[in-house]
């Protein structure tokens, strides 16, 4: 099992709606479709499942995830999924 894990927003593409995030020190593209007309910016926190953002969430929500992951020990599962996200070949 594999819950959403938070990433934080650091750059936007517009045109594809595709963002750059960090996830615990990790930089992958995710689709941000889902999330675009809530006013997505640099700086803002996601929930992440399998490469899409499902949901935009506050800096206490995204800590509060991480921890939720790692007392069920779904934590290195999920930052193995996040090794996975690929939108753009030259990441």
């Amino acid at each position: 099992m594999c819950l959403a894990i938070p990433g934080q927003v650091i750059d936007l593409d517009t045109d594809s709606r595709v963002a750059l995030v960090n996830v615990l020190g990790v930089r992958r593209r995710i689709n941000v479709e889902l999330v675009w007309d809530d006013g997505l910016q640099a700086g803002d926190w996601v929930l992440i499942h399998v490469g899409f953002a499902l949901s935009k969430v506050s800096e206490a929500e995204a800590a509060a995830q991480l921890r939720l992951l790692e007392a069920l020990g779904e934590d290195a599962q999920a930052m193995e999924e996040v090794q996975g996200y690929i939108f753009d070949a030259s990441d």
